[in-house]
């Protein structure tokens, strides 16, 4: 459906210090360079940072979430964990299971050093 997402950031190279650690636990490599913008690529889409092209600030959308896959709980824990560790904070309830209407996720949150709210999603196998 989608071919990619791109979020603001006000400080480029701040952002692609986060992103590289958070998208790395991932398995995707470094950003690379496109002018005033980090392209993460993957075989499922892209990921990407730009600063605002009419010279404004960056926000967040109030609402909104980027929502990443993981492979396991572990992989999760380490994605929350480089989030941290680069900038981010910590939002939502704190990683882990929860039961809902399409079963058991392992869910963690964060938001970006820009207020874009994160999430890394693991779906255990039924």
């Amino acid at each position: 459906m989608f071919s990619h997402v791109m979020v603001g950031v006000n400080d480029l190279e701040a952002s692609k210090k986060f992103y590289d650690a958070l998208l790395g636990t991932l398995g995707i490599a470094p950003g690379t360079a496109n002018n005033n913008r980090y392209f993460y690529r993957s075989k499922t889409g892209t990921f990407a940072i730009s600063t605002a092209i009419n010279g404004e600030p960056a926000c967040h959308g109030n609402g909104s979430t980027i929502g990443f896959k993981a492979e396991s709980s572990e992989q999760a824990d380490a994605w929350h964990a480089a989030g941290i560790a680069s900038g981010g904070t910590t939002c939502e309830e704190p990683p882990g299971f929860r039961d809902g209407a399409v079963g058991k996720l392992y869910l963690a949150y964060l938001r970006d050093p820009d207020g874009n709210k994160l999430c890394v999603l693991h779906r255990p196998a039924a």
